[in-house]
Protein backbone atom coordinates (compact mmCIF):
# COMPACT_ATOMS: atom_id res chain seq x y z
CA UNK A 1 0.00 0.00 0.00
CA UNK A 2 1.41 3.59 -0.73
CA UNK A 3 1.41 5.48 2.11
CA UNK A 4 -0.55 8.79 1.63
CA UNK A 5 2.02 12.08 1.79
CA UNK A 6 0.61 15.88 2.47
CA UNK A 7 3.07 17.61 0.52
CA UNK A 8 0.28 20.03 -0.22
CA UNK A 9 -1.25 22.37 2.56
CA UNK A 10 -4.34 23.98 2.64
CA UNK A 11 -4.08 26.68 4.99
CA UNK A 12 -4.21 30.18 4.16
CA UNK A 13 -4.22 30.18 0.24
CA UNK A 14 -5.82 31.62 -2.27
CA UNK A 15 -7.15 28.91 -4.79
CA UNK A 16 -7.72 28.69 -8.84
CA UNK A 17 -11.50 26.89 -8.28
CA UNK A 18 -12.03 24.08 -11.04
CA UNK A 19 -13.54 25.35 -13.72
CA UNK A 20 -15.11 23.90 -17.00
CA UNK A 21 -13.22 24.67 -20.22
CA UNK A 22 -11.64 27.39 -17.98
CA UNK A 23 -9.43 25.78 -16.09
CA UNK A 24 -6.41 24.73 -18.80
CA UNK A 25 -3.24 25.52 -18.17
CA UNK A 26 -3.03 28.82 -19.80
CA UNK A 27 -5.18 30.08 -17.31
CA UNK A 28 -3.74 28.02 -14.17
CA UNK A 29 -0.32 29.48 -15.11
CA UNK A 30 -1.35 33.12 -15.58
CA UNK A 31 -3.70 32.67 -11.75
CA UNK A 32 -0.38 31.63 -10.05
CA UNK A 33 1.67 34.49 -11.74
CA UNK A 34 -0.95 37.08 -10.01
CA UNK A 35 -0.81 35.47 -6.84
CA UNK A 36 -2.78 32.07 -6.27
CA UNK A 37 -1.04 29.79 -4.31
CA UNK A 38 -3.27 26.80 -5.36
CA UNK A 39 -4.13 26.08 -9.03
CA UNK A 40 -7.51 23.47 -9.90
CA UNK A 41 -7.47 21.83 -13.33
CA UNK A 42 -10.97 21.63 -14.92
CA UNK A 43 -13.05 18.62 -14.17
CA UNK A 44 -12.08 15.72 -16.03
CA UNK A 45 -14.08 12.08 -16.06
CA UNK A 46 -12.89 9.04 -14.96
CA UNK A 47 -13.88 6.77 -18.01
CA UNK A 48 -12.03 9.34 -20.51
CA UNK A 49 -8.74 9.52 -18.72
CA UNK A 50 -8.29 6.13 -17.79
CA UNK A 51 -7.73 5.83 -21.82
CA UNK A 52 -5.23 8.51 -22.03
CA UNK A 53 -1.59 7.47 -22.20
CA UNK A 54 1.05 9.81 -20.49
CA UNK A 55 3.65 11.87 -23.33
CA UNK A 56 6.22 13.57 -22.59
CA UNK A 57 6.15 17.02 -25.15
CA UNK A 58 9.87 17.47 -25.84
CA UNK A 59 8.40 20.61 -28.09
CA UNK A 60 6.25 22.50 -25.45
CA UNK A 61 8.36 21.09 -22.16
CA UNK A 62 4.87 19.65 -21.01
CA UNK A 63 3.39 16.31 -19.91
CA UNK A 64 0.11 15.53 -21.98
CA UNK A 65 -2.67 13.12 -20.98
CA UNK A 66 -3.11 11.99 -24.74
CA UNK A 67 -6.44 9.83 -25.53
CA UNK A 68 -6.32 7.19 -28.32
CA UNK A 69 -8.02 9.47 -31.03
CA UNK A 70 -4.85 12.06 -30.38
CA UNK A 71 -6.79 14.59 -28.17
CA UNK A 72 -4.65 16.04 -25.60
CA UNK A 73 -7.19 15.61 -22.32
CA UNK A 74 -4.77 17.11 -19.50
CA UNK A 75 -1.69 19.28 -20.13
CA UNK A 76 0.72 19.73 -17.31
CA UNK A 77 4.17 21.72 -17.14
CA UNK A 78 7.36 21.62 -14.25
CA UNK A 79 6.03 25.24 -13.42
CA UNK A 80 2.68 24.30 -11.57
CA UNK A 81 3.73 20.01 -10.53
CA UNK A 82 3.91 21.38 -7.43
CA UNK A 83 0.60 23.58 -6.89
CA UNK A 84 -1.63 22.27 -9.74
CA UNK A 85 -4.68 20.14 -8.24
CA UNK A 86 -6.00 17.12 -10.44
CA UNK A 87 -9.77 16.94 -10.23
CA UNK A 88 -11.86 14.51 -11.53
CA UNK A 89 -15.27 12.85 -11.78
CA UNK A 90 -15.76 9.52 -11.18
CA UNK A 91 -18.43 7.10 -9.90
CA UNK A 92 -15.83 4.22 -8.69
CA UNK A 93 -13.40 3.89 -6.25
CA UNK A 94 -11.08 1.71 -8.29
CA UNK A 95 -11.35 3.92 -11.71
CA UNK A 96 -10.85 6.69 -10.03
CA UNK A 97 -7.45 5.27 -8.12
CA UNK A 98 -6.02 4.41 -11.32
CA UNK A 99 -6.41 7.85 -13.02
CA UNK A 100 -4.75 9.16 -9.66
CA UNK A 101 -2.07 7.04 -10.29
CA UNK A 102 -1.46 7.86 -13.32
CA UNK A 103 -1.62 11.34 -12.87
CA UNK A 104 0.41 11.40 -9.75
CA UNK A 105 3.77 12.37 -10.02
CA UNK A 106 3.13 15.49 -12.14
CA UNK A 107 0.56 16.99 -9.82
CA UNK A 108 0.68 17.98 -6.36
CA UNK A 109 -2.94 16.84 -5.51
CA UNK A 110 -6.23 14.61 -6.14
CA UNK A 111 -9.65 16.02 -5.98
CA UNK A 112 -13.30 14.38 -6.50
CA UNK A 113 -15.91 16.76 -7.53
CA UNK A 114 -18.69 16.00 -6.01
CA UNK A 115 -20.79 19.48 -6.17
CA UNK A 116 -21.02 20.69 -10.08
CA UNK A 117 -25.05 20.89 -10.78
CA UNK A 118 -24.18 19.63 -14.02
CA UNK A 119 -26.38 16.72 -15.01
CA UNK A 120 -22.83 14.87 -16.71
CA UNK A 121 -21.10 15.23 -12.74
CA UNK A 122 -24.19 14.45 -11.00
CA UNK A 123 -24.66 11.06 -12.46
CA UNK A 124 -20.66 9.94 -11.99
CA UNK A 125 -19.87 11.55 -8.51
CA UNK A 126 -22.15 9.46 -5.87
CA UNK A 127 -19.29 6.79 -4.90
CA UNK A 128 -18.01 9.41 -1.93
CA UNK A 129 -21.68 9.11 -0.85
CA UNK A 130 -21.47 5.11 -0.30
CA UNK A 131 -19.59 3.04 1.88
CA UNK A 132 -16.92 4.53 4.03
CA UNK A 133 -14.63 1.34 2.50
CA UNK A 134 -14.90 2.43 -1.15
CA UNK A 135 -14.31 6.29 -0.49
CA UNK A 136 -11.13 5.29 1.41
CA UNK A 137 -9.59 3.33 -1.36
CA UNK A 138 -8.73 6.36 -3.20
CA UNK A 139 -7.13 8.21 0.07
CA UNK A 140 -5.17 5.19 1.23
CA UNK A 141 -4.17 4.29 -2.23
CA UNK A 142 -2.31 7.04 -3.55
CA UNK A 143 0.60 9.46 -2.50
CA UNK A 144 -0.83 12.56 -3.16
CA UNK A 145 -3.34 14.20 -0.84
CA UNK A 146 -6.75 13.63 -1.74
CA UNK A 147 -9.49 16.41 -1.33
CA UNK A 148 -12.92 16.56 -2.63
CA UNK A 149 -15.38 19.28 -3.15
CA UNK A 150 -19.33 19.55 -2.07
CA UNK A 151 -22.34 21.63 -2.36
CA UNK A 152 -24.86 21.48 0.70
CA UNK A 153 -27.50 19.80 1.58
CA UNK A 154 -30.92 20.88 1.68
CA UNK A 155 -30.67 20.80 5.79
CA UNK A 156 -27.54 21.81 7.69
CA UNK A 157 -28.03 18.33 9.33
CA UNK A 158 -27.69 16.57 6.40
CA UNK A 159 -24.76 18.67 5.36
CA UNK A 160 -22.89 18.42 9.00
CA UNK A 161 -23.14 14.77 9.03
CA UNK A 162 -21.94 14.51 5.10
CA UNK A 163 -18.96 16.20 5.86
CA UNK A 164 -18.10 14.16 9.39
CA UNK A 165 -18.59 11.13 6.89
CA UNK A 166 -16.08 12.56 4.54
CA UNK A 167 -13.73 13.71 6.77
CA UNK A 168 -13.39 10.10 8.29
CA UNK A 169 -12.13 8.74 5.43
CA UNK A 170 -8.57 10.70 5.82
CA UNK A 171 -8.93 13.15 3.09
CA UNK A 172 -6.52 16.06 3.40
CA UNK A 173 -9.22 18.98 2.97
CA UNK A 174 -12.52 19.76 2.06
CA UNK A 175 -14.12 22.68 -0.74
CA UNK A 176 -17.41 23.92 0.20
CA UNK A 177 -19.45 25.56 -2.71
CA UNK A 178 -22.20 27.31 -0.09
CA UNK A 179 -25.06 26.77 -2.28
CA UNK A 180 -27.33 23.83 -2.48
CA UNK A 181 -26.97 21.71 -5.91
CA UNK A 182 -29.83 23.23 -8.15
CA UNK A 183 -29.01 26.71 -6.72
CA UNK A 184 -27.08 29.02 -9.35
CA UNK A 185 -25.11 31.90 -8.75
CA UNK A 186 -27.96 34.53 -8.63
CA UNK A 187 -28.84 32.70 -5.21
CA UNK A 188 -27.09 34.16 -2.39
CA UNK A 189 -24.31 31.72 -1.49
CA UNK A 190 -24.65 30.65 2.42
CA UNK A 191 -21.85 31.82 4.27
CA UNK A 192 -23.46 30.54 7.83
CA UNK A 193 -23.25 27.18 6.53
CA UNK A 194 -19.99 26.85 5.80
CA UNK A 195 -19.17 28.21 9.08
CA UNK A 196 -20.72 25.49 10.78
CA UNK A 197 -18.83 23.10 8.57
CA UNK A 198 -15.36 24.59 9.40
CA UNK A 199 -16.28 25.18 12.98
CA UNK A 200 -17.38 20.68 12.93
CA UNK A 201 -14.47 19.51 11.35
CA UNK A 202 -10.91 19.30 11.99
CA UNK A 203 -9.70 19.60 8.75
CA UNK A 204 -9.01 22.39 5.86
CA UNK A 205 -12.69 23.89 5.04
CA UNK A 206 -12.26 25.86 1.82
CA UNK A 207 -14.66 28.27 1.22
CA UNK A 208 -16.07 28.65 -2.49
CA UNK A 209 -18.83 30.29 -4.12
CA UNK A 210 -18.34 34.17 -3.07
CA UNK A 211 -17.35 35.97 -6.71
CA UNK A 212 -20.81 37.03 -7.25
CA UNK A 213 -22.18 38.42 -4.20
CA UNK A 214 -19.15 38.78 -2.25
CA UNK A 215 -15.69 38.91 -4.15
CA UNK A 216 -14.77 42.07 -6.36
CA UNK A 217 -11.57 42.79 -5.60
CA UNK A 218 -8.65 41.60 -3.56
CA UNK A 219 -9.61 42.18 -0.35
CA UNK A 220 -13.32 40.69 -0.60
CA UNK A 221 -11.07 37.11 -0.76
CA UNK A 222 -9.69 37.80 3.18
CA UNK A 223 -13.42 39.25 4.10
CA UNK A 224 -15.13 35.79 2.53
CA UNK A 225 -12.99 33.69 4.45
CA UNK A 226 -13.41 35.38 7.69
CA UNK A 227 -17.04 35.35 7.30
CA UNK A 228 -17.20 31.49 6.42
CA UNK A 229 -14.39 31.20 8.99
CA UNK A 230 -12.29 28.51 6.60
CA UNK A 231 -8.97 28.15 6.54
CA UNK A 232 -8.45 29.23 2.74
CA UNK A 233 -10.63 30.32 -0.07
CA UNK A 234 -11.45 29.25 -3.44
CA UNK A 235 -12.31 31.64 -6.07
CA UNK A 236 -14.43 30.77 -9.71
CA UNK A 237 -16.05 33.50 -11.75
CA UNK A 238 -14.19 36.59 -10.18
CA UNK A 239 -10.94 34.96 -11.34
CA UNK A 240 -12.68 33.63 -14.43
CA UNK A 241 -13.56 37.51 -15.37
CA UNK A 242 -9.78 38.68 -14.46
CA UNK A 243 -7.44 36.11 -13.20
CA UNK A 244 -5.69 39.37 -11.38
CA UNK A 245 -8.27 38.92 -8.56
CA UNK A 246 -5.21 37.56 -7.11
CA UNK A 247 -2.94 40.29 -7.12
CA UNK A 248 -2.52 42.12 -3.64
CA UNK A 249 -1.91 45.11 -5.20
CA UNK A 250 -5.07 44.89 -7.13
CA UNK A 251 -6.57 44.51 -10.57
CA UNK A 252 -4.86 44.80 -13.38
CA UNK A 253 -6.15 46.45 -16.74
CA UNK A 254 -7.93 43.35 -19.21
CA UNK A 255 -6.14 44.30 -22.23
CA UNK A 256 -3.19 43.58 -20.19
CA UNK A 257 -4.59 40.11 -18.40
CA UNK A 258 -6.02 38.74 -21.78
CA UNK A 259 -2.98 39.52 -23.58
CA UNK A 260 -0.58 37.93 -21.47
CA UNK A 261 -3.31 35.17 -21.28
CA UNK A 262 -2.83 34.81 -25.44
CA UNK A 263 0.86 34.51 -25.15
CA UNK A 264 0.07 31.29 -22.56
CA UNK A 265 -2.44 30.00 -24.93
CA UNK A 266 0.42 30.02 -28.18
CA UNK A 267 3.06 29.03 -25.98
CA UNK A 268 1.45 26.02 -24.41
CA UNK A 269 -0.49 25.16 -28.09
CA UNK A 270 -4.10 25.34 -26.89
CA UNK A 271 -6.97 24.52 -28.89
CA UNK A 272 -7.95 28.21 -30.20
CA UNK A 273 -11.39 27.40 -29.25
CA UNK A 274 -10.60 27.06 -25.91
CA UNK A 275 -8.42 30.37 -25.89
CA UNK A 276 -11.29 31.77 -27.68
CA UNK A 277 -14.50 30.81 -24.89
CA UNK A 278 -12.20 32.22 -21.92
CA UNK A 279 -11.27 35.42 -23.55
CA UNK A 280 -15.02 35.93 -24.07
CA UNK A 281 -15.79 35.39 -20.52
CA UNK A 282 -13.30 37.93 -19.92
CA UNK A 283 -14.92 40.63 -21.94
CA UNK A 284 -18.17 39.99 -20.79
CA UNK A 285 -19.99 42.94 -21.99
CA UNK A 286 -17.47 44.49 -23.97
CA UNK A 287 -18.48 41.71 -26.45
CA UNK A 288 -20.03 43.64 -28.52
CA UNK A 289 -16.84 46.06 -28.48
CA UNK A 290 -14.99 46.45 -32.15
CA UNK A 291 -12.17 44.18 -30.46
CA UNK A 292 -15.03 41.66 -29.15
CA UNK A 293 -16.78 41.24 -32.43
CA UNK A 294 -12.95 40.51 -34.11
CA UNK A 295 -12.84 37.95 -31.09
CA UNK A 296 -16.19 36.70 -32.06
CA UNK A 297 -14.57 36.16 -36.07
CA UNK A 298 -11.48 34.98 -34.89
CA UNK A 299 -11.25 31.05 -36.36
CA UNK A 300 -8.04 30.75 -35.55
CA UNK A 301 -5.54 31.50 -32.73
CA UNK A 302 -3.52 33.35 -35.61
CA UNK A 303 -6.66 35.37 -36.12
CA UNK A 304 -7.27 36.26 -32.48
CA UNK A 305 -3.71 37.15 -31.99
CA UNK A 306 -4.39 39.67 -35.02
CA UNK A 307 -7.42 41.00 -33.05
CA UNK A 308 -5.26 41.68 -30.28
CA UNK A 309 -2.28 42.58 -31.55
CA UNK A 310 -0.01 39.82 -30.90
CA UNK A 311 0.62 38.69 -34.73
CA UNK A 312 3.91 38.86 -34.58
CA UNK A 313 4.59 37.58 -30.99
CA UNK A 314 2.22 34.20 -32.86
CA UNK A 315 4.56 34.23 -36.01
CA UNK A 316 7.71 34.58 -34.30
CA UNK A 317 6.44 32.04 -31.43
CA UNK A 318 5.55 29.34 -34.44
CA UNK A 319 8.99 29.67 -35.84
CA UNK A 320 10.78 29.26 -32.45
CA UNK A 321 8.51 25.60 -31.97
CA UNK A 322 9.09 24.54 -35.56
CA UNK A 323 12.63 24.91 -35.21
CA UNK A 324 12.67 22.92 -31.83
CA UNK A 325 10.77 20.25 -33.58
CA UNK A 326 13.06 19.90 -36.62
CA UNK A 327 16.07 19.87 -33.94
CA UNK A 328 14.51 17.02 -32.07
CA UNK A 329 13.66 15.02 -35.31
CA UNK A 330 16.96 15.28 -36.49
CA UNK A 331 18.59 14.33 -33.26
CA UNK A 332 16.30 11.38 -33.22
CA UNK A 333 17.53 10.20 -36.68
CA UNK A 334 20.91 10.35 -35.27
CA UNK A 335 20.03 8.33 -32.15
CA UNK A 336 18.48 6.16 -34.12
CA UNK A 337 20.87 5.44 -37.10
CA UNK A 338 18.15 6.55 -39.66
CA UNK A 339 19.20 9.32 -42.37
CA UNK A 340 17.65 12.51 -41.43
CA UNK A 341 15.24 13.82 -44.51
CA UNK A 342 16.29 15.75 -46.64
CA UNK A 343 14.16 19.04 -46.82
CA UNK A 344 16.07 21.16 -48.68
CA UNK A 345 13.53 23.55 -50.83
CA UNK A 346 10.56 21.83 -49.15
CA UNK A 347 8.10 24.93 -47.78
CA UNK A 348 7.22 23.85 -44.09
CA UNK A 349 4.24 24.39 -42.19
CA UNK A 350 3.47 23.72 -38.84
CA UNK A 351 -0.19 22.51 -39.50
CA UNK A 352 -2.89 20.24 -37.56
CA UNK A 353 -6.32 18.91 -39.36
CA UNK A 354 -8.99 19.98 -36.96
CA UNK A 355 -11.98 18.68 -37.85
CA UNK A 356 -14.65 21.21 -35.96
CA UNK A 357 -12.95 23.85 -38.45
CA UNK A 358 -14.94 22.21 -41.20
CA UNK A 359 -18.26 22.17 -42.28
CA UNK A 360 -19.31 18.13 -42.02
CA UNK A 361 -19.34 17.48 -45.88
CA UNK A 362 -15.80 19.50 -46.55
CA UNK A 363 -12.44 18.55 -45.77
CA UNK A 364 -8.62 19.92 -47.30
CA UNK A 365 -8.24 16.94 -49.00
CA UNK A 366 -11.51 17.57 -51.18
CA UNK A 367 -10.71 21.10 -51.72
CA UNK A 368 -7.45 20.49 -53.11
CA UNK A 369 -8.96 17.27 -55.43
CA UNK A 370 -11.55 19.77 -56.61
CA UNK A 371 -8.99 22.34 -57.48
CA UNK A 372 -7.19 20.26 -59.27
CA UNK A 373 -10.02 19.03 -61.52
CA UNK A 374 -10.79 22.58 -61.85
CA UNK A 375 -7.32 23.37 -63.47
CA UNK A 376 -7.11 19.99 -65.23
CA UNK A 377 -3.97 18.69 -62.93
CA UNK A 378 -3.31 15.24 -62.30
CA UNK A 379 -5.25 14.24 -59.20
CA UNK A 380 -2.68 14.39 -55.47
CA UNK A 381 -1.31 11.48 -54.17
CA UNK A 382 -0.75 10.19 -50.62
CA UNK A 383 1.92 7.48 -50.28
CA UNK A 384 2.85 6.29 -47.00
CA UNK A 385 6.24 5.14 -46.36
CA UNK A 386 7.69 3.86 -42.86
CA UNK A 387 6.55 6.92 -40.63
CA UNK A 388 6.32 9.87 -43.41
CA UNK A 389 4.03 10.79 -45.52
CA UNK A 390 4.37 12.03 -49.33
CA UNK A 391 0.66 13.45 -50.09
CA UNK A 392 0.33 15.72 -53.12
CA UNK A 393 1.06 16.23 -56.24
CA UNK A 394 4.59 16.63 -54.86
CA UNK A 395 6.25 15.33 -52.09
CA UNK A 396 4.41 16.68 -48.69
CA UNK A 397 5.81 14.75 -45.48
CA UNK A 398 4.30 14.96 -41.67
CA UNK A 399 6.93 14.29 -39.80
CA UNK A 400 7.23 11.12 -37.37
CA UNK A 401 4.87 12.45 -34.58
CA UNK A 402 1.47 12.10 -36.80
CA UNK A 403 -0.16 8.83 -35.90
CA UNK A 404 -2.93 9.05 -37.70
CA UNK A 405 -2.57 8.41 -41.69
CA UNK A 406 -5.43 10.09 -42.29
CA UNK A 407 -5.52 13.21 -40.36
CA UNK A 408 -2.05 13.38 -41.47
CA UNK A 409 -3.23 13.43 -44.73
CA UNK A 410 -5.25 16.47 -44.52
CA UNK A 411 -2.90 18.13 -43.03
CA UNK A 412 -0.43 17.97 -45.61
CA UNK A 413 -3.45 18.91 -48.08
CA UNK A 414 -3.81 22.36 -45.73
CA UNK A 415 0.13 22.66 -46.44
CA UNK A 416 -0.42 22.90 -50.06
CA UNK A 417 -3.76 24.80 -50.43
CA UNK A 418 -2.34 27.32 -47.95
CA UNK A 419 0.66 27.49 -50.17
CA UNK A 420 -0.85 27.98 -53.30
CA UNK A 421 -3.70 31.11 -51.89
CA UNK A 422 -6.02 29.08 -51.98
CA UNK A 423 -9.43 27.84 -49.44
CA UNK A 424 -9.20 25.19 -47.43
CA UNK A 425 -12.67 24.65 -46.70
CA UNK A 426 -12.97 25.93 -43.37
CA UNK A 427 -16.14 27.52 -41.85
CA UNK A 428 -16.82 30.78 -43.14
CA UNK A 429 -15.02 30.37 -46.74
CA UNK A 430 -17.05 30.23 -49.74
CA UNK A 431 -16.58 27.05 -51.27
CA UNK A 432 -19.63 26.54 -53.58
CA UNK A 433 -18.78 23.98 -55.81
CA UNK A 434 -17.96 21.67 -52.62
CA UNK A 435 -21.03 21.98 -50.80
CA UNK A 436 -23.21 20.72 -53.99
CA UNK A 437 -20.68 17.50 -53.97
CA UNK A 438 -21.78 14.66 -52.14
CA UNK A 439 -19.10 13.28 -49.51
CA UNK A 440 -17.55 10.08 -51.18
CA UNK A 441 -17.36 6.31 -49.06
CA UNK A 442 -14.92 6.24 -46.67
CA UNK A 443 -13.42 3.75 -49.29
CA UNK A 444 -13.47 6.24 -52.32
CA UNK A 445 -11.87 8.83 -50.54
CA UNK A 446 -11.42 11.61 -52.34
CA UNK A 447 -7.67 12.64 -51.39
CA UNK A 448 -7.33 8.56 -50.82
CA UNK A 449 -4.63 6.44 -53.15
CA UNK A 450 -7.26 4.34 -54.51
CA UNK A 451 -8.95 6.91 -56.86
CA UNK A 452 -5.82 8.67 -57.38
CA UNK A 453 -2.76 8.81 -60.03
CA UNK A 454 0.20 9.06 -59.70
CA UNK A 455 1.61 12.93 -60.86
CA UNK A 456 4.41 13.84 -62.43
CA UNK A 457 6.70 16.29 -60.97
CA UNK A 458 5.95 19.90 -61.12
CA UNK A 459 2.15 19.36 -61.89
CA UNK A 460 1.13 21.35 -59.04
CA UNK A 461 3.85 23.67 -57.95
CA UNK A 462 7.86 24.38 -57.83
CA UNK A 463 8.54 22.99 -54.07
CA UNK A 464 6.90 20.19 -52.10
CA UNK A 465 5.60 20.89 -48.63
CA UNK A 466 6.16 19.07 -44.76
CA UNK A 467 3.01 19.08 -42.78
CA UNK A 468 4.07 19.41 -39.15
CA UNK A 469 1.69 17.25 -37.36
CA UNK A 470 -1.87 16.20 -37.64
CA UNK A 471 -4.84 16.03 -35.98
CA UNK A 472 -6.44 18.90 -34.10
CA UNK A 473 -6.04 22.34 -35.15
CA UNK A 474 -3.73 24.31 -32.40
CA UNK A 475 -3.38 28.09 -31.64
CA UNK A 476 0.29 27.26 -33.16
CA UNK A 477 -1.25 24.56 -35.88
CA UNK A 478 0.82 22.45 -35.13
CA UNK A 479 1.91 19.66 -32.33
Amino acid sequence: MILNSLSLYYHNKLILAPMVRVGTLPMRLLALDYGADIVYCEELIDLKMIQCKRVVNEVLSTVDFVAPDDRVVFRTCEREQNRVVFQMGTSDAERALAVARLVENDVAGIDVNMGCPKQYSTKVNWFLYTPHKHRITLVKGTHRPVTCKIRILPSLEDTLSLVKRIERTGIAAIAVHGRKREERPQHPVSCEVIKAIADTLSIPVIANGGSHDHIQQYSDIEDFRQATAASSVMVARAAMWNPSIFLKEGLRPLEEVMQKYIRYAVQYDNHYTNTKYCLCQMLREQLESPQGRLLHAAQSSREICEAFGLGAFYEETTQELDAQQARLSAKTSEETGEPAEDTSGVIKMAVKFDRRAYPAQITPKMCLLEWCRREKLAQPVYETVSSWLWPALQPVTALPWDKSKKLAEQAAAIVCLRSQGLPEGRLGEESPSLHKRKREAPDQDPGGPRAQELAQPGDLCKKPFVALGSGEESPLEGW
